[in-house]
Order: structure tokens, then sequence, then C-alpha cells
């Protein structure tokens, strides 16, 4: 799959003013990875929130470390302007527009790098951790949440039912993720999965919701212009058979959860030899294995 970044800038753009009323799952997720920053022993002096948005998680990390000081980094220029309201009189936290693919910010000045939900939007994980890696400093602390590909598993189906074209992005798997990690030489990283699910009295309420919070359909691949009537009403009367005992109709979200350390400087990238790292390739295959036969 190859990403449209001009239309993810332009979407979350767009969404900007509006984005904090509707982002429920957004800030569940942000909540549970707040929470396992319990790991981290010796408080950072510098944070680095990727994919800040209107800052909501940038403000609570600024909170928790109050002698940090604390970066925002958006790709969506509106999105710092609405998070102007979050950074406070006393020691505000910064405001930075930028790619995660080509980070603003100096080799080795980062202790603590936090992304929730942002690097869906990146289609090249493997540039995007390298980059990590360069700012952070030896022993600096990486966690972050993304998606796995069962995330709206229903809408997907729905869709697929209907035509072949790509409806909904292609989010990649926890293994690939781990992969990716130990090849730009992360140090003991650790995933899992949590499986999240919000429901609605109609999809068509999902679909909106999508629109407007900016995460609609950017694959380069997706079929242009509006999609006719009669598919829609198709994937509709599929979507029925996901309806749950209460009359609404779910809508699923696996959401990855991983943290690892920058190694030192002098630690290679995995080369085709084999790992680097100290957890293996296999064991995340394990887990990804126990965790689609549902044991």
């Amino acid at each position: 799959m190859s990403l449209d970044g001009g239309r993810v800038r332009r979407a979350f753009s767009l969404a900007a003013p509006g984005y904090d009323a509707i982002a429920t799952l957004q800030h569940q997720v942000e909540t549970a990875l707040l929470e396992r920053l319990e790991i981290i022993q010796e408080a950072p002096l510098r944070v680095l929130d990727v994919g800040a948005g209107p800052g909501r998680a940038s403000a609570l990390l600024r909170k928790r470390f109050a002698k940090a000081e604390v970066i925002a980094l958006d790709l969506a220029l509106p999105m710092l302007h609405v998070a102007k309201s979050r950074t406070g009189w006393w020691k505000p936290f910064r405001r930075v527009c930028g790619d995660a693919r080509a980070l603003p910010i100096a080799d080795q000045s980062i202790d603590l790098l936090f992304s929730n939900l942002c690097l869906q939007w990146c289609d090249d994980l493997v540039v995007v951790f390298d980059e990590f890696r360069r700012v952070l400093r030896p022993g600096g602390w990486l966690l972050f949440t993304t998606f796995g590909p069962d995330t709206l598993t229903e809408l997907r189906q729905s869709w697929a039912a209907v035509d072949e074209s790509p409806h909904i992005n292609v989010f990649i798997d926890m293994l690939d993720i781990g992969d990716r990690l130990l090849t730009a030489g992360f140090r003991d990283p650790m995933l899992d999965v949590d499986d999240y699910e919000l429901r609605y009295s109609d999809p068509k309420l999902l679909m909106r919701e999508l629109k407007d919070i900016g995460a609609g359909n950017a694959d380069r691949q997706r079929a242009r212009g509006l999609t006719g009537k009669h598919k829609l009403a198709a994937m509709l009367r599929t979507y029925e058979r996901f309806r749950a005992d209460d009359g609404r109709y779910p809508a699923t979200y696996e959401v990855v959860f991983a943290q690892a350390q920058a190694p030192e400087l002098s630690q290679p990238r995995r080369g085709d030899g084999g790992d680097i790292a100290a957890v293996s390739v296999d064991s995340l295959r394990a887990q990804l294995k126990a965790r689609r036969q549902g044991t």
C-alpha cells in the first residue's frame, strides 16, 4: 500500500477544529498508552510527541514530567493551532510542524518519544524508526500505538463483498512492526495487542465520523470520485450481518502497543545475517499466531 501524504495532511487539517469532540477511541488509547509510562524509572528531560494532533497528550506529558521540555509535533499545522490553547502560560510545550519521516529534531536529543495512533499514516516504518533512533539518546524510550490489520474488519469485509477497490487503509501486522523495530536496532522491543469496539446506530454514522476525524481512505489506489449509491446500499446490506443484539453496529479497532529503547550509538542496524536485539522475530510470530488462534 502507498499512502497519499498530501491527502493525509489535508484531511487532518480540515478535521482539526472538531477533532477532540469526536476522538473517543483516540482518547481511550491515549490513556492506556500514558499508563504504560510507569516503565520509565528516570524522568525524561526532553519529550517528543509525534502526531500530537490538538495537543491533548502533550499537555498531559508536560503535567506528568514537570521539569521536561515537551515538543508537540504534527504534520497538520491547523492541529497545532488548536493545540496552542493547551500550552499554558507557564513553561508551555513547543509546537513543531513536521513529518515523522524527516524529524526537524537534533540527533540524540530526546529522552522519550511518545506517539499515539499516528504511525498508521506512515507507509515506510523503516524510515520512521530510523528517524526515531536518530533523535533518541542511547537508552531513550520509545512508546507508541498504531492500528493492526483487523481494524475496521466489519467495514472492510462489507466493502469487499461489493467490489475489489481499497476502501479501508491497510494496516501493518504486529509481527512486521516488531521486525522493523529490530531492523532499526531498537533494544528489547515489547509488543502486544488490545481490541477496542465502538458501536453506532447506523454504519453511515461510522463512515461520517471517520471522515470528520480525518481518518478517510488515503490509499493511492483508491477509487476516485463519489461512491455510487447502489454500491453503498449493497455495502450497508452486507454490514447488517454484524448487527449486535442491541441493534447497533460494531466497529472493531485492533490496537498495537509497542515499547523499546534506543540502542547505543555503536550498535549497527540489523543486517541480513540475523537479529541483533534481545527479542527475536520468532517470538513475535508466536505471539501473533496465538492471538489469531484465540489462545
